[in-house]
Parts: structure tokens; sequence; C-alpha cells
């Protein structure tokens, strides 16, 4: 059984994030998401549209994912990866060579994301319509 576990904020789902969660779940047999927090998205200066409890709610329904758990800081990682017996750590290639700390632990790979969608440009594109609309 290959673990695999990756971390976002998950809001606005879309294709791109869907795509993602399919591509790590085909890399093993059981994924968990790290899902940040409000509290942390407020440490990160982000900003959800939808709260914790809504994105992990619609997080669960996916069937690729087979366990939600909170991403309250950027330290937790490693605490994670050996509680959840973790083989495979992965993320978008955005955020190469940022997690290579973790392979002490585990394998790490950073996939590259979905072209076109991202949850900033649909943020964007939907600001601009009510603005202009």
């Amino acid at each position: 059984m290959t673990r695999i576990i990756t971390y976002g904020t998950f809001d606005l789902l879309h294709w791109g994030h869907v795509n993602l969660l399919k591509r790590c779940k085909e890399l093993g047999t059981h994924l968990t998401v790290g899902l940040s927090t409000d509290e942390f998205n407020q440490v990160k200066n982000k900003m959800a549209y939808h709260s914790f409890e809504h994105r992990k709610f619609i997080l669960e329904a996916i069937r690729y994912v087979d366990l939600v758990i909170p991403e309250q800081n950027w330290e937790q990682k490693i605490q994670d990866v050996k509680k959840h017996k973790i083989d495979l750590f992965v993320m978008g290639s955005d955020w190469e060579g940022r997690f290579d700390y973790l392979k002490e632990y585990c394998e790490v790979l950073y996939l590259p994301r979905t072209p076109i969608i991202s949850t900033t440009k649909i943020k964007k594109d939907n600001f601009s319509i009510e603005y202009n609309g």
C-alpha cells in the first residue's frame, strides 16, 4: 500500500484541483489531503471564499480522496508524514524544492500544474466580470 499526501487551500474547487487529486491517487492506494485551516490561511495572508468546513466537505466527496486532515502550520508536515505513514509527498511544481527536507522521511514529487486554470485566475476573472458587468 502506497500512501500519498498533498496540501492546499482547495478554495473554489475547479477541474485543475480534481486533476491534481486524480494524479496523486494514481501514484498510490491512499490519498491524504492536508487542507489549510481558515486560521492558517490568515497567517499566509490568504482569504478563502469557502470556510474550512465547506472545503473539507467538498474534498471528502471526491472519490480520489481518502482522508482530509487540517493543515494548521508549515511545520506539521514531518509529523503528518510520520503519523499517517506517508510514502510519497506530492505538491504542484510551483513549490519545486520547497519541501525537499521531507526526503529524509518519504519520497517527494512535484507535479506540473494543470495549465490555464487556477483559483487566482477564477477570482480575477470573476472580479473583472462583476466590476465591468
